[in-house]
């Protein structure tokens, strides 16, 4: 059950309506999550917009980003993002086998060096950031430059704030009408 209520979009002011329709239908059927965001109009405004840019502008392949999201959330044990990313990896040509693999990507031959490098850092920024060495971003020049690294960071990063969210507020997932914080059946 929510602990948060969703703000009706019909009743926010035109340019938040438009942000709010863009993200939910452009970027992806993050509409509960929008609607409690709703409640802090700036968070609105500036979050989703800057996903939508990130995404747009491409920097990042597609796959990257949503291996980096899937680890993180898992980590986290947030099933909202979990479920709402892990179809977006299948469309990334990544099997569902491979998916419920993602922690040990050795396991599963869908996992190129570039994806394991992605689920290695992924896994550094959430669980062990003070720690990182110059042998992890070595592994990630490998197959990215400076800037990519940084998106990648800061989108494994954001992940972590959007699992805490999602979580602490009781976000409901769209497409299970259920609470998605930890004590929810995966």
């Amino acid at each position: 059950m929510a602990h948060i209520s969703n703000v009706d979009p019909q009743t926010l002011p035109a340019d938040l309506k438009d942000v709010f329709d863009r993200f939910t239908t452009g970027y992806g059927p993050f509409a509960n999550q929008a609607a409690v965001l709703a409640h802090v109009p700036e968070a609105l405004r500036h979050l989703p917009e800057m996903l939508m840019a990130l995404k747009a502008a491409g920097a990042v392949p597609q796959r990257y980003i949503e291996l980096a999201i899937v680890v993180v959330s898992r980590l986290n044990e947030c099933t909202y993002c979990v479920n709402h990313h892990k179809p977006k990896l299948q469309v990334e040509g990544i099997s569902e086998a491979a998916v419920d693999l993602i922690m040990t990507p050795d396991a599963h031959p869908d996992f190129t060096d570039a994806d394991k490098a992605v689920i290695a850092w992924a896994q550094k920024v959430e669980g062990d950031f003070h720690r990182v060495v110059p042998a992890d971003i070595a592994g990630l020049k490998a197959h990215f430059t400076e800037s990519q690294i940084v998106e990648l960071t800061l989108r494994a990063s954001l992940c972590g704030f959007f699992n805490r969210f999602n979580d602490a507020l009781g976000i409901e997932d769209e497409t299970l009408g259920q609470h998605t914080g930890a004590t929810a059946a995966e």
